[in-house]
């Protein structure tokens, strides 16, 4: 059963020109329980006073396990959006009310393959953030496991959290980061850039059934297109993990 309760925003600060990252606890004190992957729901009210709710992936780096004080999430600017305006506009201080977690876009402690393929577009990448944790302990293990993360964006601006990626890739053997750029490189690029759509950059890597688990999130195009490339290259459907990440007004 899923807990409602009232979020306090504690910080925040802009990841990007068009997306903000929003820090919140919770106003009874209580730390939120949740499994990397899992989202949260913001519920308000339209100006007609019609209830409405938005989703948001809690993207807080904790141990992985434990239950956290600090909420955190990525919200992006949509034109006259209602959510927008709300959380575009929230101070610290202020207060929304949420419910959760929910979902399932989360790893399975049965999964055994030998690589992990993690694809996503815009706060798509978000839930794979909370998942640091998880994969510093499966490919502490010594077992030639691998994580590859693709991430789509049209430049470097829009790489969100782009620098603690490159940085945890650097740190931790087996985890590489490929930012996918598909309009603009960037001034200085780096050895792992790629250019395209993730998509596309996903045949360079060959997958295979009996060795690659996937996991999409974001844009639902890219989802879509990235989900038919993996039954191609012959992923059945329960090795391809999926989230679409829809932008509502």
């Amino acid at each position: 059963m899923a807990d409602h309760f009232t979020l306090r925003l504690v910080d925040s600060y802009m990841l990007a020109p068009t997306v903000r990252h929003l820090i919140f606890e919770r106003v009874d004190g209580q730390p939120l329980a949740f499994v990397p992957g899992q989202f949260l729901q913001v519920h308000f009210h339209y100006e007609d006073g019609t209830p409405t709710k938005r989703s948001y992936s809690v993207g807080t780096v904790g141990d992985g396990s434990s239950p956290v004080q600090r909420i955190e999430i990525a919200v992006s600017y949509v034109d006259g959006g209602a959510a927008t305006k709300l959380l575009g506009e929230l101070q610290a201080g202020q207060t929304v009310e949420a419910s959760g977690p929910y979902g399932r876009f989360c790893l399975q402690d049965g999964d055994t393959h030998p690589r992990y393929l993690l694809l996503a577009t815009g706060t798509g990448v978000t839930p794979y953030r909370a998942m640091l944790p998880l994969f510093e302990r499966l490919l502490g293990k010594g077992d030639g496991r691998e994580v590859v993360l693709l991430y789509g964006a049209r430049n470097e601006t829009e790489l969100l959290y782009g620098e603690e990626f490159e940085a945890f890739a650097q740190r931790v053997p087996g985890f590489t980061f490929h930012g996918c750029l598909s309009r603009q490189p960037r001034d200085v690029p780096r050895p792992n850039d790629r250019s395209g759509h993730v998509q596309s950059v996903l045949a360079e890597l060959q997958p295979q059934a009996e060795r690659d688990i996937a996991y999409l999130c974001g844009n639902p195009n890219m989802v879509d297109a990235a989900f038919a490339a993996l039954k191609e290259f012959g992923l059945p459907v329960p090795q391809i993990r999926r989230e679409k990440y829809i932008s509502s007004r």
